[in-house]
């Protein structure tokens, strides 16, 4: 297993082992003692969406959520931005492609967190650290932070996620 640094504070991309033999493979996915996250993870989402999709960048401003990505299907570009006033790295952005089952996206509470579908279709997993509570749930505008999506065309987007907040904005963590 490899935990690799993104450069920004907390993130963290996770690489687990993958074991292959002529009956498929195996991936332990999870593993609290190996991981090291310190966190209690609550709930489990699954999302489909189709090429051309660009969800987010969606965050909870109370209960903040941490998260544990991974495509399990397809290509997701996904971006995560550092929203915590108090972090070095507050205002930065982290983009990368997904697209295997083992390597994963640790995505920390006052992070916004959202991601742009590149191949047909794509199923992304994610574990969180606290339960979805709408009332609490904030977008910051995709095109807010000069962020690099690599775009063919123009994303298909939520009523929601058009209507986001820019970065100068939204509301922000402490």
């Amino acid at each position: 297993m490899k935990i690799i640094e993104t450069g920004l504070k907390d993130a963290l991309l996770i690489e687990v082992d993958k074991y292959i033999d002529n009956r498929g493979f195996f991936i332990e996915s999870y593993n609290e003692e190996k991981f090291g996250l310190d966190y209690d993870f609550v709930q489990d989402n699954h999302s489909m969406s189709y090429q051309g999709v660009l969800r987010g960048l969606h965050y909870q401003i109370k209960n903040p959520q941490g998260k544990l990505v991974k495509c399990i299907r397809g290509t997701i570009y996904d971006v995560i931005v550092d929203l915590r006033e108090s972090s070095e790295t507050f205002g930065q952005w982290y983009g990368i492609e997904l697209n295997r089952p083992e390597v994963q996206l640790w995505v920390p509470p006052g992070f916004a967190h959202g991601f742009y579908t590149r191949s047909e279709k794509a199923h992304v997993t994610y574990k969180t650290s606290d339960f979805y509570y709408p009332e609490y749930e904030r977008t910051l505008l995709w095109n807010g932070l000069d962020i690099n999506w690599n775009l063919d065309e123009d994303p298909i987007l939520s009523d929601k996620d058009r209507d986001g907040k820019t970065f100068q904005d939204c509301e922000k963590f402490v």
